[in-house]
């Protein structure tokens, strides 16, 4: 115990020396860097010369300062602003430049940069006085942090030799034990603090203790260890972030190149519809043409048939009328006889019916377009819908009805949701519209107003299935369950807002999210497939008939969990079930 007290007696001594001897050097230099500095460069003078003011420089400084004054013409001191006029003949001071050079041999240093003193953010010399340089050691045995100067002692001198230097820290006294007054060197793994040699037979005596620099060893093992990891999940990070770079580089290749291919076929069904339709318009055209000339061709003969004919018989009229007998029959046999007409058994009565089995034609043919679009359009939708960025393996999605069997829920609807026009029955699996209001309790979860919706008790999450049987018109929905509940706007409809997404099921269907319809193309079914993959974020619904059928996919980020719903637009009678899967 007395060692170790005479030591830290030595200590306190040798810290007030270093102090004193520093504060002491550093007003000799100071003076001296204020006496023979340039007050422009704030370093020792180099070629110095001096004004008539008495103020010197470097002639080099001064110069270029009073160049920038040139277009002024007006010369002044950069100390006192004395003005001089014309611009004074400077010529070295051979005396100052000596002393400066002689001071110079004498060990005399620079003043040091603006940058090499101590900021708010820096740690600062402990021995400096005045303006404190950067500390760029500190000494774990004296305590104190040193500027480059003052350190150098601890270099020069073996008596520092066992000093133990570190790097600069505003935290350097947490190292010396508030009880004892001692460095703490040693460390308890018990109670896991640094505490001083003075501790470990006090307080902590029993405990598991070890040196500061043997805990520090162990730690810095385990800390390389660390860092092992982590570079090495950093290299792991930086292979995923290219990959996904080259992913986002591929998606949008495929991306651009297939809307160009798109875009360049569509627009050459266009064009074949476009020559079709001009074909068709021209065939019609020419066809109308040659009728028609050959109808008034026909219609011209008849006209002079007709005229013919009247002439004729006017002149049988004439004859008719003479009274003289012998007359008559002299004239009579001049009457040439009547030819028969070639014209008027080819003309026969019938429905006037020329061009319409062409437009007959042509509907048949966009009818049969319209099926091909619509069925293979979802085709199109979905192997749009199914590309997959996401560079771990997901699960495959199910392909069959029972593959998709396997994610079954039970799901019941919550009595305290469904709106007063609505009654539930079997086990609140079915869900009817009736004329007038049940006497449901007042909740905040009621849908009020002409929002005739009801959702599910269960929150759905995960993969999940369920099958509707619906009569009439049922939109079939999932929902958040922070949606509206009231209000006549659209908020508190399913599909009309980004909290809900819905497939409107009557005579078509139309999928709805926050109020843009889409139209789906399927096969009409009373039976309705929902199959909910909430982490990947995706919904798709199905019509259920001896097969399923993709209605609708949709690939989006699901952010709370879901619950089904059903919504009606007020129709008395119609229902929506909730199938019992096996």
């Amino acid at each position: 115990m007395g060692v170790t007290n005479q030591n830290s007696s030595q200590e306190v001594k040798l810290r007030q020396s270093l102090l004193l001897t520093g504060e002491m050097a550093q007003r000799e230099n100071q003076l001296d860097r204020e006496r023979f500095c340039c007050s422009i460069c704030l370093e020792l003078l180099k070629d110095p010369v001096t004004t008539s003011c008495g103020h010197s420089y470097c002639i080099t400084c001064v110069k270029s300062h009073w160049d920038t004054e040139d277009e002024k013409r007006v010369y002044s001191c950069p100390q006192c602003r004395q003005v001089f006029t014309p611009r004074p003949v400077l010529v070295k001071s051979t005396m100052l430049a000596d002393l400066v050079e002689e001071l110079k041999k004498t060990g005399l240093q620079a003043a040091p940069a603006d940058h090499c003193y101590a900021g708010s953010e820096d740690v600062a010399c402990d021995v400096c006085t005045g303006r404190k340089l950067k500390a760029q050691k500190a000494c774990l045995v004296c305590m104190i942090s040193f500027c480059e100067k003052h350190l150098q002692p601890h270099y020069d001198s073996t008596a520092y030799s066992k000093h133990k230097l570190v790097e600069p820290s505003k935290k350097l006294q947490e190292n010396v034990c508030s009880r004892h007054d001692e460095v703490m060197k040693m460390f308890c793994r018990t109670d896991q603090q640094s505490i001083c040699y003075l501790c470990s037979v006090d307080e902590h005596k029993g405990h598991d203790t070890v040196s500061a620099a043997a805990e520090r060893s162990e730690k810095q093992r385990e800390l390389e260890v660390s860092r092992e990891n982590i570079q090495q999940r950093i290299q792991d990070r930086e292979k995923d972030v290219k990959l996904l770079q080259q992913e986002v580089e591929a998606i949008n290749g495929s991306a651009d190149k297939t809307v160009g291919n798109s875009e360049k076929m569509f627009t050459e069904l266009i064009r074949l519809m476009e020559k079709r339709r001009s074909d068709v318009k021209q065939q019609v055209r020419s066809q109308q043409q040659t009728e028609v000339s050959r109808v008034k061709e026909l219609q011209e003969k008849l006209e002079q048939e007709i005229t013919e004919l009247k002439r004729r018989d006017a002149e049988m009229k004439k004859l008719s009328h003479t009274q003289d007998h012998n007359q008559f029959l002299h004239d009579y046999p001049s009457l040439s006889p009547l030819s028969e007409s070639t014209h008027s058994s080819s003309i026969k009565s019938r429905p006037l019916r020329y061009f319409e089995d062409v437009t007959e034609t042509v509907s048949e043919v966009r009818d049969k377009l319209q099926d091909v679009l619509r069925e293979k359009w979802t085709n199109i939708t979905q192997t749009v819908t199914e590309v997959d960025v996401l560079l771990s393996e997901p699960e495959p999605e199910p392909k069959t009805r029972a593959e998709f069997l396997q994610y079954s829920c039970d799901i019941t609807l919550d009595p305290n949701t469904a709106h007063t026009k609505l009654i539930l029955s079997d086990g609140n699996r079915k869900v009817k519209v009736r004329w007038e209001n049940q006497s449901y309790s007042s909740h905040p979860d009621r849908f009020t107003d002409w929002c005739c919706q009801v959702l599910s008790k269960e929150s759905l999450t995960g993969r999940c299935y369920w099958e509707v049987r619906r009569g009439g018109g049922v939109s079939v929905a999932v929902s958040y369950k922070n949606i509206s509940r009231a209000g006549i706007s659209d908020e508190c409809v399913f599909g009309h807002n980004d909290k809900s997404w819905a497939l409107e099921c009557d005579d078509s269907y139309n999928y709805v999210y926050n109020s843009v319809f889409t139209r789906v193309f399927g096969p009409q079914s009373s039976r309705v497939g929902v199959y909910l993959d909430h982490r990947a974020g995706i919904l798709s619904f199905y019509s259920i008939t001896k097969t399923m059928t993709l209605l609708h996919r949709v690939q989006t980020t699901f952010t709370q969990p879901l619950h089904a719903g059903f919504g009606f637009y007020g129709c008395v009678g119609h229902t929506a079930e909730l199938c019992e899967l096996k």
